[in-house]
């Protein structure tokens, strides 16, 4: 199939990346409408039949998602639109001069995929600028930060991310003296990958004016062992420090970021994305990258920091086109699952006085509801724990008894530990649950410090899918 075509481009064979990367931005977020009975072709309804398509790919098997013709061998694209699905030579009398083909000979194509809870604008910009400390030892966190810490002029910040206290070597977490030996002149922070946790060495915490006899704040937490700070911070305790944390990277460093991150995503299949918690930062690195011609996923803008000047001017979710969206805002109201800090009705295992963190009261979540929902605004709160979701279901439940509105799609970002009385009333209230996927594999070896009785209804997948609201898509 490799030759020059009489009416096409040179069908082209590409990997998996390169391929999903060279189409996220060429093919159209809706799939098939207007099916014929049983095989054969299937035209978009709005396609004309004498046109030719701008590309087509061929694999073994196509899986359309569509109940009437799940299967296919090739599709056609038009204007950035699926036009065609149907047999390899019914899609090649599409084709005409310039139609782009890939041919994937035994490959099976599946739709792109639509990750609801990320954060990706963050994470391109820290690849590029901070110490990505995603390895397996003390010893090589403390070698990548020294290394940026001797190119670095001192008393600068030294920021590593990626950090996971459960995957290293010496089979303890990382702490202060720690970074107190690794880097001695600068004040560093080495944060958590699940962004609920970091560890500080000690000029950081002389810079914020910590010391063991600090009362924790409302809704975070500072470590100790010992009578002695360990370095670690949790939740808001971290807002002590990141005002003083000067940003260094600037609009052209987040536009990168964006261009860079968008790139990885699509190449691993994934061509929409929800980013659970954008900035005003954020915000502009999207547009940037989507002015440019940089962005290479649809993006649902979940608003925290540009929302209240949003709602101020009249704005609502769903303003935008199909490549960048506002979604709806969002709030956090409990700590994190991989970090062992979400609130939960019953304590860690072999920590009986903890029961996790809340970030946000009763009152509050009560407010900001009611405020977002009068609004037009979809609201997606961050509860993991079981007491937690119940405190947003009573925030939903009284708005929607108040101020009904059909379908507003509020969501409950992770709803992590479930039970049957929480998933009755997510049904009942058409709420709808992100939890997580490849995370609960991923931090595994963390389960055990909730206990076997918590890990019967944490991460619920089965059940969340018995309920026919429980849809997660953009827009």
């Amino acid at each position: 199939m490799g030759g020059q075509g009489a009416r096409g481009k040179r069908m082209k064979s590409l990997t998996r990346g390169q391929f999903l990367g060279a189409a996220a931005g060429t093919v159209g977020a809706g799939f098939v409408a207007g099916c014929g009975d049983g095989p054969g072709v299937v035209l978009r309804t709005d396609a004309s039949a004498a046109t030719t398509a701008d590309m087509i790919v061929h694999g073994r098997i196509i899986h359309t998602m569509d109940s009437d013709n799940p299967a296919a061998e090739s599709f056609a694209v038009k204007d950035g639109r699926f036009m065609a699905v149907g047999s390899r030579g019914e899609i090649d009398a599409l084709r005409g001069v310039g139609t782009q083909v890939f041919d994937h000979g035994d490959a099976v194509i599946a739709p792109g995929f639509i990750d609801a809870h990320t954060h990706p604008a963050g994470a391109g910009v820290r690849e590029l600028k901070d110490v990505n400390v995603d390895v397996r030892s003390i010893a090589e966190i403390k070698d990548r930060m020294a290394a940026r810490a001797r190119e670095t002029p001192p008393g600068e910040w030294i920021q590593g991310f990626k950090y996971d206290d459960t995957k290293l070597a010496e089979g303890r977490p990382l702490n202060r003296v720690d970074l107190d030996e690794a880097v001695p002149d600068h004040p560093a922070v080495v944060g958590h990958r699940g962004g609920h946790t970091s560890v500080y060495n000690s000029r950081a915490f002389a810079l914020a004016g910590i010391t063991a006899e600090t009362p924790d704040p409302f809704g975070g937490r500072f470590d100790r062992e010992g009578g002695e700070l360990t370095g670690l911070v949790a939740e808001r305790a971290n807002y002590v420090f990141s005002s003083l944390i000067p940003s260094t990277h600037t609009d052209d460093d987040r536009r990168a970021g964006v261009k860079l991150i968008t790139e990885l995503m699509a190449q691993a299949g994934l061509t929409s994305f929800h980013d659970a918690g954008t900035s005003s930062n954020s915000v502009r690195a999207y547009s940037a990258a989507y002015r440019n011609g940089e962005l290479s996923c649809r993006v649902y803008m979940m608003m925290r920091g540009a929302y209240e000047d949003m709602r101020q001017a009249g704005v609502s979710t769903g303003l935008g086109d199909e490549w960048l969206r506002v979604g709806g805002v969002k709030y956090g109201a409990d700590g994190s699952a991989s970090e062992r800090t979400m609130r939960m009705s019953t304590p860690y295992v072999g920590r009986p006085d903890d029961y996790g963190i809340l970030t946000m009261t009763p009152d509050a979540i009560h407010d900001v509801v009611e405020v977002a929902h009068r609004s037009g605004w979809q609201i997606g709160i961050h509860a993991n724990g079981d007491v937690t979701i119940g405190m947003v279901l009573d925030a939903y439940e009284r708005v929607q008894e108040l101020w009904p509105m059909p379908d507003p799609r509020h969501r409950i970002e992770h709803c992590s530990l479930v039970n049957p009385d929480l998933l009755a009333r997510i049904k009942a209230a058409g709420a709808v649950p992100t939890p997580f996927y490849t995370y609960a594999h991923y931090h595994g070896n963390k389960w055990v410090e909730y206990g076997p009785e918590k890990m019967e209804w944490m991460f619920a997948h089965r059940a969340d899918r018995q309920r026919p609201e429980s849809r997660q898509e953009i827009g």
